[in-house]
């Protein structure tokens, strides 16, 4: 099991080998988290430089299991695929059935099932980097697996993290899983077709998400009737120019 997150170590591949004898007192377990989150760190820095080399924004996907990432990613790809080179990293613990909608946009996508695992972690990810064409001067989206707590604690190597948050969970998911929020570059506040059904406050969420970090950027969106989907696509093609630009006449692959 991973010390920091407490999940199964399927679908893990650490470069270090884990010591599950915690003994007496927390110490050896506070040993093992920072040893885990410290060589994620190392191939995040990896991911990040072949992202940077060939112009490429990396976006992870965070969310509760059912807030509509996934409707919400196919309908982007169908948005801009014409127009920006995407590629999709899937994360889910069984099963290809997300995968499935990717590849039926036409979109290039490499399913990790993690099995017991919670989360995507960097060296997976690099993997997958490995088998997967990659989006040069383009998008590549990494779908985590639905969970707003572990996925939170790993660093992939993307450029920016968005968060999403259904109207049918509560406002008071930043405060109840704060790292989410805390390490969040957008919070997308989904569903919102279904506010008039439901009981959930847009102000008083933004207000904890704030209370968590100061300036977070909140876009109210429903991927059904389209409401905020020009605003989340001109966010998405903003952070694209910008990697874009930063593409090297000689990119480096994995």
């Amino acid at each position: 099991m991973c010390a920091t997150c407490g999940c199964g170590g399927e679908g893990h591949e650490h470069a270090h080998a884990h010591d599950h004898h915690h003994g007496a007192g927390g110490g050896r377990r506070i040993d093992l988290e920072a040893d885990l989150l410290e060589a994620n760190a190392a191939f995040a820095r990896q991911n990040r430089e072949v992202f940077r080399r060939n112009g490429i924004f990396a976006v992870n996907l965070i969310s509760s299991p059912g807030s509509g990432k996934t409707t919400l990613l196919v309908r982007t790809l169908e948005a801009l695929r014409e127009k920006i080179p995407m590629a999709v990293i899937e994360g889910d613990q069984q099963t290809e059935l997300d995968a499935e909608r990717i590849r039926a946009t036409g979109v290039s996508v490499r399913q990790i099932q993690t099995g017991k695992s919670c989360h995507l972690d960097a060296h997976a990810v690099g993997h997958a980097l490995e088998d997967l064409p990659l989006p040069v001067r383009g998008i590549l989206w990494i779908e985590n697996v639905g969970n707003l707590i572990c996925p939170a604690l790993f660093d992939l190597g993307e450029g920016k993290r968005v968060v999403i948050l259904s109207v049918t969970e509560g406002e008071d998911k930043p405060r109840k899983y704060p790292e989410a929020f805390h390490g969040a570059d957008l919070l997308l506040l989904s569903k919102a077709d279904l506010l008039p059904y439901v009981d959930f406050s847009v102000e008083q969420c933004v207000e904890f998400a704030h209370r968590l970090r100061p300036g977070l950027d909140p876009l109210l969106l429903s991927a059904k009737t389209g409401e905020g989907l020009e605003e989340w696509l001109r966010w998405v093609e903003g952070g694209w120019l910008r990697a874009k630009a930063s593409y090297h006449a000689e990119p480096v692959t994995r």
